[in-house]
């Protein structure tokens, strides 16, 4: 694709969210499938190691920046980005279009109370047809054959993975020749959680001010640090050792 940027082994495609969301809608009308991920600081220090990780993430036709460090760190190396795309807002405004271009959507991932509540939330706020269907995202590698059918016999436009990384980014990167009928694959993490209701966003001035993953930090504190004050001290590293270079 046009566009696309390189930093820190990782492609990123300088795509604004409006840029984004016709693409993707291209991409459905013309029935072709597009593979979308997004990467924030933590998945690239992940990225570095992570062999199966990094060509899953590299060999997806749309990569956007998802963190507001990423952002910085382009204009820091002299390739700077528009602006971030967040997945759980591209993730949103996805579903907004399904509706004005009744597409049908396929959710995967989280508890099951977790993605019924979003499932049935979209139900009320778009309309019934507007969800192909949904499951749970605990299943072991034997059952995965079966959803993916299962996924595909729904006949889906859309399908979002909402489990934690690099679980998702590899599902849909081994799997994505079978679920080729489905239009746009894309990971959206735990954005499930956020849109039932069972985890709090951080405010706009957080996100903002690239300061979202204190917020998340905050609320999950045990299960956060190392994500977060650890890979993201990582990423400045590797950003300054770049720059540097």
């Amino acid at each position: 694709m046009p566009q696309r940027i390189h930093i820190l082994n990782t492609k990123i495609d300088n795509y604004s969210m409006q840029e984004t969301l016709q693409i993707v809608d291209k991409s459905i009308q013309q029935k072709e499938q597009l593979h979308h991920t997004v990467v924030n600081a933590g998945k690239i220090v992940a990225m570095q190691k992570d062999e199966a990780l990094r060509e899953s993430v590299n060999e997806a036709d749309l990569i956007n920046a998802d963190g507001q460090a990423v952002i910085w760190a382009s204009k820091i190396l002299n390739k700077p980005l528009k602006e971030r795309v967040a997945g759980i807002d591209l993730f949103e405004n996805l579903v907004k279009l399904a509706h004005q271009k009744e597409y049908s959507v396929y959710l995967l991932g989280a508890k099951q109370d977790v993605v019924e509540t979003v499932a049935n939330n979209f139900k009320q706020n778009y309309n019934p047809k507007i969800i192909a269907g949904y499951r749970n995202g605990y299943f072991s590698a034997a059952e995965e054959k079966q959803i993916v059918e299962k996924i595909v016999a729904s006949k889906a436009n859309m399908l979002f993975v909402a489990m934690s990384s690099p679980k998702k980014e590899i599902f849909l990167h081994k799997h994505r020749e079978a679920l080729k009928a489905v239009n746009f694959i894309m990971g959206v993490g735990g954005s499930f959680d956020v849109l039932s209701g069972k985890t709090k966003r951080a405010p706009l001035w957080m996100q903002n001010s690239g300061l979202e993953w204190f917020y998340r930090f905050a609320q999950e504190p045990k299960r956060m640090w190392k994500r977060y004050l650890v890979g993201n001290t990582k990423f400045i590293l590797l950003v300054l050792k770049e720059k540097l270079k």
